[in-house]
């Protein structure tokens, strides 16, 4: 049987899905507000047995496959539950066969795209070179190469705590890191300092509040590993060894804006690939327009296109300074339809290479340092991209890209495109801390001859 043949069967349709959500303990996977708005063709729950951890891969057996134009629920998880477990970790069944680890191994081993050779790696299987909890892949019947996904984001809800303490509420993390755009410009000694934000699981209210933060010690994991700082996904912190403040951001009100930080296909650059730097095939593009309401579209990579999502988001502003957004878990209810390449003419898909964000008012590019940083890099690209990214290179990228869609798709001339984009078009700086850094352009319909 095909590698097709053997995962149809893990496809659940609607009256599966029924059931699929009646037995999850306490309403834990899903949101309330999801269950009740949106039912999809099918549903794919985060266990140790249906993620992927730090890494995108060709050769990652499909836990879905599923028909373009079908729906489809999906649960993602945040990679730093572990900074406080007792609030997002414990007592969710699907979580805890994620983060399991004792020292007699752990639930998902390989968390990155490094060695998973014992003799050689040191931190842990996958040397942490790669950080976000993936669901997937999703295998989309029809999805060559040359063609286009695209990906409808139908519903996003938070993933409740089951924590009996905090019914109806949900938290995330969110990491100001030696990764940050910040860290080497401190006022004072340089430091790693979590957030822990609360929130609304219900729908009712539309903001975050911090709850307390602490500073990041040396934390010695299940294996005898100790972390001097934040080097390896997973980590569980243990608070009797950081000083709880609980007077933070006190009055602040943050409003919350859900959406996935990590949605891609599947590179054919390379069989394991780091899910840190984004690039041609989406991956961690970390924009937070990436929600309820929007569409995306990514070029076909490989057969199937192999969809992932995860790195969920409760809020990011554009650049995400300081290292993460307000890391949290929520599930996603997603169309996924596939554009075949001789129907992409005359569209707004034609000779589409890059990530294309679409809303109901906007087309919005996504730059990198280097687009195509896997190719464009070498045979050390996983390794040379962190060092070679800066915004004057996104900022060209972004560029380039607006102008390829206004010259393709809407037929102006390249100095009708460059003036349009001085005069209409929005730059911003998406994220500076994902190795690839990012710079996106954003265009309103309303000004484009064929919006």
């Amino acid at each position: 049987m095909s590698r097709k043949g053997r995962f149809a069967l893990m496809s659940l349709g609607a009256t599966a899905l029924l059931i699929a959500i009646a037995s999850l303990s306490n309403g834990v996977g899903l949101g309330q507000r999801a269950i009740a708005q949106t039912m999809a063709d099918h549903y794919l729950a985060a266990t140790a047995d249906t993620v992927h951890w730090g890494y995108f891969s060709q050769d990652l057996a499909p836990e879905l496959v599923m028909n373009s134009g079908e729906t489809v629920t999906v649960e993602t998880l945040t990679h730093h539950a572990n900074d406080d477990a007792s609030l997002m970790v414990m007592g969710d069944p699907g979580a805890e066969s994620v983060y399991e680890w004792t020292e007699d191994g752990k639930g998902v081993d390989r968390r990155g795209a490094g060695s998973i050779d014992p003799e050689v790696y040191t931190v842990g299987a996958g040397e942490g070179a790669g950080v976000h909890i993936l669901t997937g892949p999703i295998y989309v019947n029809g999805a060559e190469p040359g063609d286009v996904l695209e990906v409808e984001i139908l519903d996003v809800a938070p993933r409740p705590s089951a924590n009996p303490d905090y019914e109806g509420r949900t938290f995330g993390s969110n990491a100001a890191a030696w990764w940050g755009f910040h860290y080497n410009d401190m006022l004072e000694e340089s430091r790693e300092v979590i957030t822990i934000y609360e929130l609304d699981s219900t729908g009712e209210e539309d903001y975050a509040t911090a709850l307390y933060n602490f500073q990041w010690t040396p934390q010695t994991d299940p294996y005898g590993v100790v972390h001097e700082i934040i080097d390896y996904p997973g980590v569980p912190v243990d608070h009797d060894t950081v000083e709880e403040n609980y007077e933070v951001l006190e009055g602040v009100t943050v409003p919350i804006r859900p959406h996935f930080g990590v949605i891609g296909l599947a590179p054919a650059e390379a069989d394991i690939v780091d899910s840190v730097p984004p690039s041609y095939f989406g991956g961690n593009i970390d924009n937070w327009r990436i929600g309820k309401g929007a569409t995306m579209y990514y070029p076909v990579a490989v057969e199937g296109g192999l969809l992932s999502m995860g790195d969920p988001h409760a809020a990011q502003g554009d650049s995400e300074l300081a290292g993460t957004a307000i890391e949290t878990s929520l599930t996603g209810t997603f169309r996924v339809t596939v554009h075949k390449q001789d129907e992409l003419p005359d569209t707004v898909l034609e000779d589409l290479y890059y990530p294309l964000l679409e809303t109901d008012t906007e087309y919005i590019v996504h730059g990198f340092s280097y687009p195509n940083y896997l190719a464009d890099l070498g045979e050390t690209a996983q390794q040379d991209i962190y060092a070679n990214s800066s915004i004057d290179k996104a900022m060209r990228d972004a560029f380039r890209k607006m102008r390829h869609f206004l010259m393709t798709t809407q037929g102006l001339t390249e100095d009708e495109a460059v003036s349009l984009m001085s005069v209409a078009a929005d730059f911003g700086i998406t994220q500076v801390v994902d190795g690839n850094w990012g710079v996106h352009g954003i265009i309103k319909k309303e000004v484009l001859p064929m919006a």
